[in-house]
């Protein structure tokens, strides 16, 4: 079976702050930036991944949510705990930097990590956490 990785869904809470995180910070493309009903989705990617997308989201357009449901995904989107990815590079050090340099909220800095790995971790504006581990 032939199967890819397509898109994977994060949620946004502002559109022009995930998207100056996403394309000026982390270097992204924006490949979409969809309307509808006062509500953005907005898919972004590396450029040298044209088939790999992350979809930002409005989680409040997610059916079928209570509104109990929306006010703690918004509790943890605020405390960083609701989603996350994790992405990969070369020159960790030097795209920490980067990232550091272009104010990206630093929630750790490179780590050896005892599981075999290094990695740092930074928060986008929605409070999504964004792993970036060294690739050898």
């Amino acid at each position: 079976m032939d199967v890819n990785i397509h898109a994977s869904f994060l949620p946004h809470n502002d559109p022009a702050a995930a998207i100056a995180f996403y394309r000026d910070t982390l270097g992204f493309e924006i490949r979409n930036d969809v309307g509808y009903n006062g509500m953005h989705w907005i898919t972004v990617g590396p450029a040298n991944q044209p088939d790999t997308n992350i979809v930002l989201y409005p989680p409040e357009a997610t059916p079928g949510l209570t509104d109990d449901e929306r006010r703690l995904i918004t509790e943890m989107m605020a405390k960083g705990t609701f989603g996350n990815v994790s992405l990969a590079t070369k020159d960790l050090d030097g795209y920490f930097d980067q990232l550091q340099a272009k104010g990206a909220e630093v929630v750790q800095e490179p780590t050896d990590q005892p599981y075999g790995v290094r990695d740092c971790a930074f928060r986008d504006p929605a409070g999504n956490l964004i792993r970036i581990q060294g690739l050898s």
